[in-house]
């Protein structure tokens, strides 16, 4: 009778310790890193708004980060990493390098890890999906507005973040053909890369304002770069006599589109951009078949319709 005392208090013993380890499991939340192009921009902060709240719906852990200057390719594959040593249950990455990345994607990929592109996609079939603006058509609107602007003629300048990540590229060709193709009476005399810095890119403006004196646009194909411009133009005291159009939407191109020092801008929509990447990643670990692109849409805003109910939640300040 005692030994099947015993064997009653050891059957349950091993139950109650199964129970606990199941539910250690089942409370066990999925754990996705986040890796950004940068973190000083306010851009970056609201897709890390948008992530937080993708975090919170689906129940998800997250970290989200990047290095402190978006021409830090370096740094933020080693970022890549460290992500990846922890054994995430998948990744979300803007690249800065579309191609750079590739090797650490691959071992995901060997890994079972799904990855998720966001904002940037890299040069591979890796990522299971990809949330991000059409960047292409979104500078190619830029590229008509500033035709509009300046009359269909005259010299015209752009200042691109970088020439490596995948928005950096689209950007600058989506502006740089669109004028080409439809506006054979504009000339574009320059293309710089600013690294998204906005002490570097005013002096790569002031530079091009000095070699063409009769410039009459520039477009700044992100915040850091679009800030730069501006302060260049101004600087040289040429605002008003230069059509500055930007891209992105922080409270400093917001405040020069409403004082009229910036012409207008093309805004992304960075909090759907966040939350579409942690969304995907989500459903990915579920097992969910996704579209390889998902198009988190652009608009045009200017002094006159900043403040339109459709405009307005896609600003960040």
């Amino acid at each position: 009778m005692r030994s099947k005392k015993v064997l009653v208090i050891l059957l349950l013993s091993v139950l109650i310790v199964s129970l606990f380890s199941c539910l250690g499991q089942a409370q066990e939340k999925i754990y996705i890193p986040v890796i950004s192009k940068g973190f000083q921009h306010q851009f970056w902060q609201a897709v890390k708004l948008g992530a937080e709240q993708a975090a919170e719906e689906f129940g998800v852990d997250i970290t989200f980060e990047g290095p402190e200057s978006e021409t830090q390719v370096d740094k933020q594959i080693d970022m890549l990493q460290a992500a990846l040593s922890k054994n995430p249950q998948a990744i979300c990455l803007a690249a800065l390098d579309s191609k750079a990345a590739i090797p650490l994607l691959e071992q995901a990929h060997a890994a079972g890890i799904p990855v998720v592109g966001f904002d940037s996609g890299v040069d591979s079939d890796i990522p299971v999906a990809t949330a991000a603006t059409d960047n292409i058509a979104a500078a190619a609107l830029a590229a008509d507005k500033m035709a509009e602007l300046i009359g269909d003629e005259g010299e015209v300048a752009v200042i691109v973040h970088d020439q490596t990540s995948r928005t950096g590229i689209d950007r600058r060709d989506g502006f740089v053909n669109r004028i080409e193709e439809a506006y054979p009476k504009i000339k574009i005399v320059d293309v710089q890369y600013g690294g998204g810095d906005h002490l570097r890119s005013t002096d790569l403006a002031k530079a091009i304002m000095m070699a063409h004196p009769n410039l009459k646009g520039f477009f700044g194909a992100n915040e850091g770069s679009a800030i730069g411009v501006l302060n260049g133009v101004i600087e040289m005291n040429m605002q008003g006599k230069i059509v500055v159009i930007g891209y992105d939407s922080g409270k400093q191109q917001m405040d020069a589109i409403r004082e009229g020092t910036m012409t207008g801008a093309v805004t992304q929509n960075p909090i759907g951009i966040g939350y579409e990447a942690v969304k995907a990643a989500y459903l990915a670990i579920k097992g969910e078949t996704l579209d390889k692109h998902i198009d988190t849409g652009f608009y045009w805003f200017d002094k006159d319709n900043i403040d339109a109910d459709h405009i307005k939640p896609l600003l960040y300040d």
